[in-house]
C-alpha cells in the first residue's frame, strides 16, 4: 500500500526541546503541525513515541507538545543508535516523523531506520531546522534513500481513509 494506514502506523516526534526552537526558522509553524499530529493519533488510536537529544543540555520537550506518550532520552543523534530505542518503537510499523533539527537528529535517525528496513514517511511541515536550506537538503537526502514526504494534512486523511470515519468531523477539525 502506498498511502498510510493508521492500523499500521506509529509517529515518532523528534526532538522538539525548549533550548532548541527558538533557533529553529518557522519553529511555531513546526510545533503547531506537531500539535495537530499527536492530536490526530490521539484521536485515531495511533501509537506516539518522542526523544529528546541530551535532555540536560537542550531541556525537556515544549510544553505545547507535551510529551504525550513515552520519550527515548538520547545522546546520539541517530536515535537508532541509542540502546533500546528500537525496542521502545512499535514493532512493524510504518514511522510517520516530525523533529528538529531536519539535516541532525531527524535525518540521521531517519536513515537509521530505512537501514533497518522500516517504512518511514517525513511531514515537511511538521520539521525544523535553524536554516531552510538545510532543511531542503535533508528532505532530498532522505527522499533519495527511500522516504517519503508528507505534510500534516495529508497524514490526516490517509489515516481516516474515508470520509465516513466516525472520527472524521474531528479529524477535519484538527487541521482546519
Amino acid at each position: 500500500m502506498l498511502t498510510l494506514d493508521r492500523e499500521s502506523s506509529a509517529l515518532l516526534v523528534i526532538d522538539f526541546q525548549g533550548r532548541l526552537m527558538p533557533h529553529i526558522a518557522d519553529g511555531p509553524a513546526a510545533v503547531a503541525n506537531a500539535r495537530r499530529l499527536l492530536d490526530a493519533a490521539a484521536l485515531l488510536k495511533v501509537p506516539v513515541l518522542f526523544t529528546e537529544q541530551n535532555p540536560a543540555g537542550l531541556g525537556p520537550t515544549v510544553p505545547e507538545l507535551g510529551p504525550t506518550g513515552p520519550t527515548a532520552h538520547k545522546m546520539t543523534f541517530d536515535a537508532v543508535r541509542e540502546h533500546g530505542f528500537l525496542d521502545a518503537l512499535p514493532a512493524e510499523k510504518t514511522l510517520v516523523v516530525a523533529g528538529c533539527e531536519a539535516h541532525v537528529c531527524v535525518l540521521q535517525t531517519v536513515l537509521g531506520l530505512l537501514a533497518q528496513g522500516r517504512r518511514v514517511f517525513v511531514v515537511r511541515d511538521a520539521l525544523g531546522a535553524r536554516r531552510a536550506e538545510s532543511k531542503e537538503t535533508a528532505l532530498r537526502r532522505m527522499e533519495r534513500h527511500g522516504a517519503e514526504t508528507v505534510t500534516t494534512e495529508m497524514v490526516v486523511f490517509e489515516w481516516l481513509a474515508t470520509c465516513e470515519h466516525p472520527r472524521f468531523r474531528e479529524a477535519v477539525a484538527l487541521i482546519k
